[in-house]
């Protein structure tokens, strides 16, 4: 089900809204929900799978992210009717477009890696040097 805006919705204060939108950015940002989305982003996954798929996640990390995710709209949770219950998770139609600005972002990463790579070890050494 998408969530719809509420027209009478308000912000208080611009800076309760540049609040909320920190907390958005902190979300879709962080390491794990952004390797979630674009596991996500070829086909729906049930839970194990993107565990798997997902290097490193631990289950507690993997639930909280997908729980997560699922309150602000980007991933849905379905459960199928079987025995046991199968439950996949797959991006909505909001999730879809953040996939792009992810992926655009990966491929940025992946384009500069060495150069920024250089750049730590380059500023590592001039700090370490005047330490």
């Amino acid at each position: 089900m998408a969530a719809t805006v509420d027209e009478s919705a308000h912000w208080h204060t611009p800076q309760e809204r540049a609040a909320f939108v920190r907390d958005i950015l902190d979300r879709i940002g962080d390491k794990w929900s952004v390797i979630v989305i674009c596991r996500l982003g070829k086909e729906p996954h049930r839970f194990n799978e993107l565990r798997r798929a997902s290097d490193g996640i631990t289950q507690r990390m993997l639930s909280s992210t997908l729980r997560a995710l699922e309150r602000d709209g980007i991933v849905t949770r379905t459960v199928h009717p079987t025995v046991p219950p199968r439950v996949e998770y797959a991006l909505t139609e909001t999730g879809r477009t953040l996939l792009d600005v992810v992926k655009a972002l990966a491929r940025w990463t992946d384009q500069h890696v060495d150069v920024i790579r250089a750049a730590r070890a380059d500023y590592d050494q001039r700090t370490h040097a005047t330490a």
